[in-house]
C-alpha cells in the first residue's frame, strides 16, 4: 500500500477514533472501549490528526507520517514517562502509551521509507 492510500486510511481511523471517544457505551468512564483512556481533548486531537491525514492523503503524505510519526512518538515517551498524562493535557494510560508507540513507528517506517527514482514507494 502507497503511503497516500494509507494516509487516507489513517484519515479514517483516526475521525472515527475520535468520533467514538464522545459516544457514551463505546467509552465508559472515559476509557474508549474499556481499554484506551479518552477525553475530549485527547478525542479532538484525534479528529485533528484524522483531518490533517486526509488533506495531506494526496499532497504530501510522507511529510505528514514524518511529522506525524515524530510527534506522536514524543507523545509515547511523554506518556511513558509521566504514567498518567500528556503535559497534563490528556491523559493516557499504558494501552495509549503502546498504542501511541506502535502508530508512531508505522509512521516514522512509512514516511521515511526510500523512493526509487520514478516517485514510486518500494
Amino acid at each position: 500500500m502507497n503511503a497516500s492510500k494509507l494516509a487516507k486510511w489513517f484519515g479514517i481511523v483516526f475521525l472515527a477514533i475520535g468520533v467514538l471517544g464522545f459516544v457514551p457505551g463505546i467509552t465508559t468512564d472515559g476509557h474508549l472501549l474499556g481499554i484506551f483512556e479518552v477525553d475530549t481533548l485527547h478525542n479532538l486531537i484525534h479528529l485533528l490528526t484524522g483531518i490533517l491525514a486526509l488533506t495531506f492523503a494526496s499532497t504530501a503524505p510522507q511529510k505528514f507520517f514524518k511529522v506525524f510519526g515524530v510527534v506522536y512518538l514524543v507523545v509515547t515517551l511523554v506518556g511513558f514517562v509521566q504514567g498518567t498524562t500528556v503535559l497534563g493535557l490528556i491523559g493516557v494510560n499504558m494501552a495509549d502509551n503502546v498504542l501511541h508507540l506502535l502508530v508512531s513507528v508505522i509512521a516514522l517506517s512509512v514516511g521515511f521509507k526510500k523512493e526509487n527514482m520514478a516517485g514510486q514507494q518500494m
